[in-house]
């Protein structure tokens, strides 16, 4: 029923009256990956292939003040129900858990009053602009396959909430400020923090707890932009039962910045995030129900995460002689990332969720609007044996 509306939406935009079509853009973009493991934690860890996800993205103009703003995103190329196996949460122990077998997303709706340039208003369901995913999450933004695993195992990417925005630019200056609904503290695990706490298993968020964001970044030349965002909210009180009377607050601070002149390109990111009385939350979530579908392992009270990438156009070498748009990055990256930097009470400080990897690859922009990728990651746990993660991985992507 989902796809069918999606598709009877689409098929309405070409009944649009021709005045009212100047006012529509329709955007969005694709990936499709294939991954390769060989894996020491996991060693009959198959190859897979995945329809990892389609965004419509649809602008309406209602008028010179006022827009409509919205992101449909088609997760894993359906809806349905899985079931696998989670070997590592529980420190070995075989989990089974139920998940969709795909989505169909409302990311983005929301409407925009652009007041003046320095000061505008976005009312709705709305992206959270912590980190560098959130504002450049098309396949050309970055280089391997999947998203940058440092980012994405530590914070939602992409992460959308409900709320209301101020945001504008003044100069070289653009800013944002936020207040969103709050994340739920059951879904907080070892492997990736705070992470599952995004509220996406119920039809609606619970809104006893607000957070605060904020964000503002510095375009220092054309293809170089600096920036800082935060977070701060508690999300005790989002939990699906009143079990936890206590402040269990998210605090993020994330620097990032790129830049993109030439034939090279280079993207960066750091983030830190501490979590108040994680310990309780620990206790309170191991006795939460099986039918929740939350991972109910120990949460550390402080994490981190980073990573470096370069890239530089081969077929800058040879511009006099081949097509100007196409371009072949060939890249190195380094992720750092530890989700149990530090542990309260009687938490044990899992080594298995410190990790590195090192990534090398190629993209292959055959248009500016698509590329095709390859990687192969080498990825170290905190361990001291078994604790290899080796990933070759094809995929492409592409952006209307």
């Amino acid at each position: 029923m989902r796809i069918f509306c999606c598709v009877l939406f689409l098929f309405s935009m070409d009944q649009v009256a021709p005045a009212e079509s100047k006012r529509l853009s329709v955007s969005g973009y694709g990936v499709i990956n294939y991954a390769n493991f060989d894996w020491q934690t996991d060693p009959e860890r198959r190859a897979q292939i995945d329809v990892e996800r389609l965004v419509i993205a649809p602008k309406f103009q209602m008028s010179e003040v006022i827009r409509l703003e919205a992101e449909l995103e088609f997760e894993h190329g359906g809806t349905g129900t899985t079931m696998e196996f989670d070997k590592f949460e529980e420190f070995g122990e075989f989990e089974m858990e139920i998940e969709k077998g795909g989505e169909v997303i409302v990311e983005k709706l929301a409407a925009v009053f652009e007041i003046r340039p320095t000061v505008s208003l976005r009312i709705g369901h709305i992206i959270v602009p912590i980190g560098l995913t959130a504002k450049r999450h098309r396949p050309q933004h970055y280089f391997t396959t999947t998203r940058p695993e440092s980012e994405s195992n530590l914070i939602p990417t992409i992460w959308h909430e409900n709320g209301i925005e101020l945001f504008g630019k003044a100069g070289a200056l653009s800013y944002q400020a936020q207040i969103v609904n709050g994340l739920d503290s059951t879904g907080f695990s070892s492997r990736r923090w705070i992470v599952g706490g995004h509220q996406l298993r119920f039809e609606t968020a619970n809104a006893e707890d607000f957070a605060l964001v904020g964000r503002v970044d510095y375009k220092v030349m054309a293809g170089t932009v600096l920036g800082i965002s935060g977070y701060y909210g508690d999300s005790a009180d989002n939990r699906p039962k009143p079990d936890l009377q206590v402040d269990t607050t998210v605090s993020i601070l994330n620097l990032h910045g790129f830049y993109e002149v030439g034939a090279l390109k280079v993207r960066g990111l750091f983030l830190y995030g501490t979590l108040e009385n994680s310990d309780l939350i620990s206790k309170a979530n191991r006795n939460l129900s099986n039918k929740l579908n939350v991972k109910r392992t120990p949460v550390g009270s402080r994490a981190f995460g980073g990573y470096l990438e370069i890239g530089y156009n081969l077929l800058a070498f040879f511009k006099s002689s081949l097509n100007t748009e196409a371009a072949l990055d060939l890249f190195v990256r380094y992720d750092n990332y530890d989700t149990m930097a530090e542990v309260e009470g009687d938490i044990f400080d899992n080594p298995r969720w410190e990790r590195q990897t090192w990534t090398f690859g190629v993209n292959y922009h055959l248009h500016p609007q698509l590329v095709f990728k390859g990687h192969y990651s080498a990825r170290r746990l905190g361990t001291e044996v078994d604790n290899e993660e080796n990933t070759f991985a094809l995929g492409f992507g592409f952006q209307y």
